[in-house]
């Protein structure tokens, strides 16, 4: 072969070269060896020629050869001599065939599991005779066709890359890939040989049981390193670790292809199934199965004891969680929720008779937790003289599970079923007085036994929720745009501490053509009915939870079924606007919650505002357009009727265009026919075909589109609201004035706010490009900043602005009514401000409309911080890191795959169970596996996993030691700031205690010296705000010392925040036990009292070094006033709690 790198050619006298891959193949092997050993290898393999198949190759074809030119010599003679020519019984150049040798794999099967790990299983059993030739091939056009194997390049211009760019993306991976593997050429590693796949994975040392499933720990780190989310790793470059690993002389280290072929095995038994899905519109993407990424958080005992399972009023009456707001409380569609109890020995279902201890009769309808037992709303049973029974559905009771004593099995079985009023004479009834009566006519009864009763098959069955989110995402880290649509979801049955967190967020899909609707309809089939789909896959391939649960077991063994349904579609608003089937704000009604706006008559009318109808609604409009459109209306019409409603669904909008241009070319084709004819022709094709011409979200159980796509924070506050009135405000600043806010920006008091490190002059110097945490950062600062740089008006706009987003980011609502009244008045301050400063943003920014439903969203989903969308957003760079590694042909496939294997890999790794082979034994990774995260810090920040560890409250964190001290000093009381406190002769003088660097108080905040807190006052039960002016650590007990300061009566007129000042202007310090600081807050200097400049002067950093430059810098002025910020986001509800409600 030539030289590796030379770049010369090959001699094609001794190879053969395959054209699609460049994989050459010996012609003395391919002539001397029989075709099951002919192995195509890689053009620049330095092995080949020494390979004991190439010498016996070799050896074969001299010998034949040889024999060539001794019956060419015997050909002579003869004819010299006119014998006859010796015909030989066989081919002379047929190899000889081989005996397999016992353990070594043939060289057919090993080109078999190559092809198994490049494409996956694809096996053949040969043809099948009893199937038509003709249609056999017809089958593989269609399917060769469908999958571009006949034309890969068509297939990456239909999937969005122009003319130009087809060649540039078939070959971006490989470039990447051949430089990798012409460096390892010129390290003296070639590709893989024959022989390295022959051997791949069968020198294996004995399993070690410690790591199951894998065989030893370093196919187990290898696995973690090739699925790690966020550090992905290119097939050439994972060839370079292993050969570095051999290199060495690292144990147990596989060949690539061996760690593919561990990686596919395992992928099968605890993996995450990955389906091929074909839309009705032709569309084909790949789908992981949402079902088993629910059922893997139900098969792992660190998660599943998170899971909530029903509604729960708090006992506090502080709403926290989704589970305590009204959707699942009072709103949910009741045949959604967990329809059963788990007594142990009896399972109580909602809609079914049971008997209580006392020998009451109650009908539950609805469980819920209070104080961690779980009750039930129940319908009361009443029974009259005649011993007839009648339930009372007219209000419910709470009563609690442990009281129920006999289900309505138990009831049958001992014959105790009640005799229900007018069933006896229902027909006489009906006769009589054309009415039934009573209970039998509400058919209470005819819902007994409960109909899941029969599909939970003895086992508890349990519901869980699903949020799904859809959004348009480039799938190339650079700023070249490469459309995908992505789909991600979060187990909402999980508290909201584990949702924030990356490892909970599961990617579902994407593609580069199929839509969400499109991507969603699959989904929906998962969860909830599963006809076979276009490809053929059985119902069992897709689960449809809602007749075929999902089936997991816990640690003891129990078997448990859950059914899944959606909750809500967090997105942004264009998104939520095509979920809900909505036209957006080009419609007359522009808001997919409400009919605000309208027709000019509508708007001057006295009508006020309407909540939007139901997803029904909804269904029926676009079943009406749909009608329009098979008689004849043409497409400007049709959008104007679409204007006037405010409906219009993507999806559906590509069968009105189809059945358009079918109306008008049956008009054509038949000029004499009747619009009346074609139309009763179409109507029958849309009946026929009523499923797949509507958006699936309008058909889901539980889920109404038109009210369960809440306003969400990041793109409607962040990136509306406050995005607007920062742009209104700078825009008109000279340079002297975008200065001055960068420098008073920079000099922000950044304890107890939620933000990043602030960086001033980026921020002003990109003003109009903020992304969502810089925007964070201007919102909950701003009032302080710009109080003189802009008018009253727009400055009246930033203390609504600010007012209202602190509101937003609460994490708990202590009152929900007061919460919302609170909430309208925030939001009805910020549009009037707004709408003095310029009205016509009013009605052309949608985003500040969506502020209106603020309140009924957070009553119906608890704090709405619960559906933030930036976890989804920031999950996109681990979409991106997947796709840049795809190679463009299959982008949809190969990165669910891939994120599958992470999915997998994160499940085993925090202890996961799974199904065994047979199903009927569920097991886990073994100890080695499951202990290895928690050992490692730095592998829980690599796969998004956090902890839940509280600290302790009052631990304090001791101050470092200098680079000059060797030990730590013991200071007296005496000795300290505590000594001049209020209450110092409390406390022992000559005690020694340690100065503190922080301290955790009761919010489980990290306090500095330097921090605002509000805490007890001297063993009072009254809290007042101070300031940490030392933290002491002594052998018992922990201490702070606080400065006390006092709020004002009012508000600052300017700020509109109550204002800090010290009692009688005197410093009044006092001690306190670490364990009663309350919560911290922020608090800013107030600079435009004292009137603080930049008077300051210092180097500027540059590479971590003062450079010569200077810059100006805020200085302080010695003014102790200052203002609590009530526009931070941390701690906003504590300070609402505590402050009197007139601050």
């Amino acid at each position: 072969m030539p030289a590796q790198g030379s770049g010369a050619g090959l001699n094609e006298d001794v190879w053969i070269t395959r054209r699609e891959d460049e994989r050459v193949l010996c012609r003395a092997c391919s002539t001397g060896n029989p075709p099951e050993r002919h192995m195509w290898i890689a053009r620049r393999s330095t092995k080949h020629e020494d390979s004991t198949d190439h010498q016996s190759a070799l050896a074969i074809v001299s010998a034949g050869q040889q024999r060539l030119r001794d019956l060419e010599l015997e050909r002579q003679l003869a004819a010299c001599t006119r014998l006859a020519l010796r015909q030989t019984p066989q081919p002379i150049l047929a190899p000889v065939p081989m005996q397999r040798v016992a353990g070594v794999p043939s060289m057919a099967e090993a080109e078999m599991w190559r092809a198994y790990e490049a494409d996956g299983a694809a096996f053949s059993a040969g043809l099948d005779t009893a199937e038509d030739g003709q249609a056999a091939h017809s089958r593989l056009d269609q399917q060769a066709e469908l999958f571009g194997l006949w034309d890969p390049e068509g297939v990456a211009q239909r999937l969005g890359f122009g003319n130009g760019m087809v060649e540039d993306a078939l070959n971006e991976h490989d470039e990447e890939e051949d430089f990798l593997a012409e460096l390892l050429a010129n390290a003296g590693v070639a590709g893989t040989t024959e022989e390295d796949i022959q051997t791949a994975g069968t020198q294996r040392t004995t399993p070690t049981v410690g790591y199951f499933p894998y065989p030893n720990k370093t196919m187990f780190l290898l696995d973690i390193l090739d699925n790690l989310p966020q550090l992905r790793v290119l097939k050439s470059l994972m060839r370079v670790i292993l050969w570095i690993m051999r290199e060495t002389g690292a144990q147990d280290v596989p060949s690539l292809e061996g760690l593919n072929r561990v990686q596919k095995e395992i992928r099968a038994k605890s993996g995450i199934p990955t389906l091929p899905c074909l839309s009705p519109l032709g569309n084909v993407f790949f789908m992981n199965d949402p079902c088993a990424l629910i059922a893997h958080d139900w098969a792992n005992p660190e998660i599943r004891k998170h899971i909530r399972i029903y509604p729960e009023i708090p006992t506090d009456g502080i709403i926290r969680e989704i589970w305590h707001a009204q959707k699942w409380r009072k709103n949910m569609d009741l045949d959604a929720l967990s329809p059963m109890y788990d007594a142990g020995n009896a399972h109580f279902y909602v809609n079914e008779l049971c008997r209580l201890q006392d020998g009451q009769f109650v009908v539950p309808i609805h469980w819920v937790t209070v104080n961690s037992a779980v009750c039930a709303d129940c319908y009361s049973v009443k029974i009259d003289m005649a011993g007839e029974a009648e339930i009372d559905d007219s209000k419910t009771s709470l009563v609690a599970a442990a009281e129920m004593k006999e289900n309505y099995l138990d009831l049958l079985d001992i014959g105790a079923v009640l005799q229900w009023s007018g069933e006896r004479y229902l027909l006489l009834m009906l006769l009589v007085f054309m009415t039934a009566v009573a209970t039998f006519s509400k058919e209470h009864p005819t819902r007994m036994p409960n109909r899941k009763r029969a599909i939970a098959a003895g086992c508890p069955m349990y519901t869980s929720f699903v949020d799904y989110f859809g959004d348009d995402v480039s799938g190339n880290r650079s700023k070249s745009w490469n459309k995908h649509w992505n789909v991600y979801m979060t187990h909402r049955n999980l508290p909201r501490k584990l949702l924030q967190q990356e490892y909970h967020v599961h990617f579902v899909s994407t593609s580069p053509n199929a839509s969400i609707s499109e991507q969603y309809r699959e989904f929906k089939t998962a969860i909830e009915c599963a006809p076979p789909n276009s490809f053929g896959i059985p119902s069992d391939d897709f689960r449809a939870t809602h007749t075929q649960p999902l089936t997991v077991q816990d640690e003891a063994g129990v078997t448990t079924k859950i059914c899944v349904y959606c909750n809500a579609g967090p997105s942004d608003n264009p998104m939520q606007s095509e979920v809900s089937s909505h036209m957006g704000g080009q419609a007359n009604y522009f808001c997919r919650k409400c009919k605000v706006g309208g027709p000019k008559a509508h708007k001057h009318s006295n009508v006020g505002l309407v909540f939007r109808e139901p997803k029904e609604y909804v269904l029926n409009e676009l079943r009406l357009q749909v009608r329009h459109v098979c008689g004849g209306t043409t497409m400007d019409k049709l959008q104007k009727i679409q204007q006037n409603t405010g409906v219009k669904d993507a999806y559906t909008q590509q069968w009105i265009i189809g059945l358009e241009a079918r109306f008008a070319q049956l008009s054509v084709a038949d000029p004499e026919r009747s619009a009346a004819n074609i139309k009763a022709e179409l109507m029958k094709w849309v009946d026929e075909n009523d499923e797949k011409l509507y958006s699936a979200f309008l058909r889901t159980t539980a889920l109404d589109p038109t009210r369960d796509t809440p306003i969400e924070l990041l793109h409607t506050i962040l990136l509306g609201a406050v995005k607007y009135v920062w742009h209104i405000s700078h825009t008109g600043w000279s340079d002297k004035e975008k200065t001055t806010y960068s420098q008073r920006l920079q000099a922000t008091e950044t304890s107890g706010l939620s933000i990043h490190a602030i960086r001033a002059k980026y921020i002003m110097q990109y003003a109009n490009s903020l992304i969502g945490k810089q925007l964070k950062t201007v919102v909950q600062t701003g009032v302080f900043h710009v109080h003189d740089l802009v008018s009253d008006n727009h400055l009246a706009a930033w203390r609504a602005l600010g007012e209202l987003s602190a509101l937003l980011w609460v994490p708990e609502i202590h009152d929900i009514t007061q919460y919302c009244t609170d909430l309208e008045i925030a939001v009805a301050n910020l549009l009037d401000a707004v709408a003095v400063i310029d009205p016509s943003k009013i009605v052309t920014k949608i985003k500040y409309h969506l502020l209106a439903h603020a309140a009924d969203d957070a009553t119906e989903f608890g704090p709405l911080i619960g559906l933030a969308t930036e976890l989804f957003e920031s999950f996109n760079a681990i979409f991106r890191y997947c796709s840049v590694l795809s190679n463009h042909l299959a982008p949809s496939r190969d990165i669910a795959l891939q994120l599958g294997d992470q999915e997998g890999l994160k499940h085993r790794l925090t202890g996961g169970l799974w199904a065994a082979e047979g199903k009927q034994k569920w097991v886990r990774a073994g100890t080695g596996v499951q202990h290895y995260l928690e050992k490692h810090p730095i592998l829980q920040k690599l796969l998004g996993w956090t902890p839940q560890k509280s600290a302790d409250i009052g631990v304090v964190k001791l101050t470092p030691l200098g680079r000059a001290e060797d030990e730590r000093i013991l200071r007296q009381l005496s000795a300290t700031t505590a000594a001049t406190a209020t209450n110092y002769r409390d406390y022992i003088s000559n005690s020694g205690w340690d100065s503190g660097k922080s301290f955790i108080c009761q919010s489980q905040d990290e306090c500095r010296v330097g921090s605002w807190v509000f805490a007890s006052w001297l063993s009072t039960h009254t809290v007042v705000p101070a300031h940490v002016v030392e933290i002491l650590k002594g052998t018992e007990a922990n201490l702070a010392g606080l400065e006390r300061f006092q709020t004002s009566a009012v508000r600052d007129p300017v700020y509109g925040m109550p204002a800090l000042i010290r009692p009688n202007g005197e410093t009044l310090l006092f001690i306190i036990s670490t364990k009663d600081v309350s919560f911290n807050f922020n608090a800013q200097h107030d600079c435009r009292a004292a009137q603080c400049a930049a008077t300051g002067s210092r180097a500027i950093i540059q590479e971590r070094v003062a450079s010569e430059k200077t810059e100006h810098f805020i200085v302080h002025k010695e003014l102790e006033r200052y203002i609590i910020n009530l526009h931070s986001f941390h701690n906003a509800h504590l300070l609402r709690a505590t402050l009197p409600r007139n601050l």
